[in-house]
C-alpha cells in the first residue's frame, strides 16, 4: 500500500499559489491513475486507486500547510503505511524554479508543513518530492508563497509538475525511490 500526500492550503483563494504545488502535483497523479478526490478522511480529502494489486491513497490535507502532520500521521496510522511507502510532495523556496528534487529522507529544511510532519511522525525517514519555486524577489516569504501564480509563473512550473507526477506514478507502480530519484531529479 502506498500513501502519496500533496501539501497545500484547502481554501479556494490558495489554489493557484506557489504554496499549493503539492496539491497541483497530486491532482495530476490522480488524473493519470483515473481517480478523483471524493473521500473525506483523516483531516484530508483522498482519492483511492489500485495499481498492480496495491492500494494507493492520494491525499490533500485540509489542515492548512503548517499543521499537515496531523493528517499524515492519521493516514499512516489508519492504513498502517510503511515508511518506505510514504511520499510527500511540496513546494521548496530553497530550490530554483524549474528544478525537482526527490529524496528518500532528509530534514524538513525551512518548510513549516514538513517540519510538522517530521515532528508528528517522529522520523525524517520517508520520501519527499520537492518542487522548486525559488524566491527571486524582496517580497516577504509568506507573501511570496501565498501570491497568485501568473501565466509567466506557470510556464516553467507546469512541466515540472507533470514531471513530478510521472515520478510519483513510477513510484506507486513499484519502482524504488532510488530508481525514481535517478530518473526524475532535475537541476537546471
Amino acid at each position: 500500500m502506498y500513501l502519496v500526500v500533496g501539501l497545500g492550503n484547502p481554501e479556494k483563494k490558495y489554489f493557484n499559489t506557489f504554496h499549493n504545488m503539492g496539491f497541483m502535483c497530486v491532482d495530476r497523479l490522480a488524473e493519470k491513475l483515473g481517480v478523483k478526490f471524493d473521500k473525506g478522511e483523516c483531516c484530508s480529502v483522498t482519492a483511492h486507486a489500485r495499481v498492480n494489486n496495491q492500494k494507493v491513497i492520494i491525499a490533500k490535507p485540509v489542515t492548512y500547510m503548517n499543521l499537515s502532520g496531523k493528517a499524515v500521521q492519521e493516514l499512516c496510522h489508519k492504513y498502517k503505511i510503511e515508511k518506505g511507502n510514504l511520499v510527500v510532495v511540496y513546494d521548496d523556496v530553497d530550490i530554483p524554479v524549474g528544478n525537482l528534487r526527490i529524496r528518500k529522507e532528509g530534514s524538513a529544511g525551512t518548510h513549516n508543513g514538513m517540519r510538522n510532519i517530521v515532528q508528528l511522525l517522529g522520523t525524517e525517514d520517508f520520501a519527499r518530492v520537492r518542487v522548486g519555486i525559488g524566491k527571486d524577489t524582496p517580497m516577504a516569504l509568506m507573501d511570496y508563497v501565498l501570491s497568485q501564480l501568473t501565466d509567466d509563473d506557470h510556464t516553467p512550473l507546469d512541466p515540472i509538475l507533470d514531471h513530478a507526477a510521472d515520478a510519483l506514478n513510477d513510484f506507486v507502480h513499484g519502482n524504488s525511490i532510488d530508481t525514481v530519484m535517478q530518473k526524475y531529479n532535475i537541476r537546471n
